[in-house]
C-alpha cells in the first residue's frame, strides 16, 4: 500500500509517495526536522495521520501482529 506524506513550506505544498510505513515516517521527520516545513502528515489513502498519530497506530499495529 503506498503511503503520501504531504507538507507545507511557506504557502507550497509538497506530497512523497512512499512504498512502506517505515519509509514514510523517516521522510515526514526528515522534512519536519531536517527541512523544517510546517503541517507534515502521512495519508495512507483513507486516513491522514499527524507524525505522532502515525507512530502510535504503526505501534499498535507491530503489537497487534505479534499476538
Amino acid at each position: 500500500m503506498p503511503y503520501f506524506v504531504e507538507g507545507y513550506i511557506d504557502d507550497c505544498k509538497l506530497t512523497a509517495t512512499a512504498r512502506t510505513a517505515k519509509k514514510a515516517f523517516a521522510e515526514a521527520i526528515e522534512w519536519h526536522i531536517a527541512r523544517q516545513l510546517s503541517a507534515v502528515c502521512i495519508r495512507d489513502g483513507n486516513k491522514s495521520y499527524s507524525i505522532p498519530e502515525f507512530s502510535e497506530a504503526m505501534a499498535l499495529q507491530e503489537i497487534a501482529d505479534t499476538i
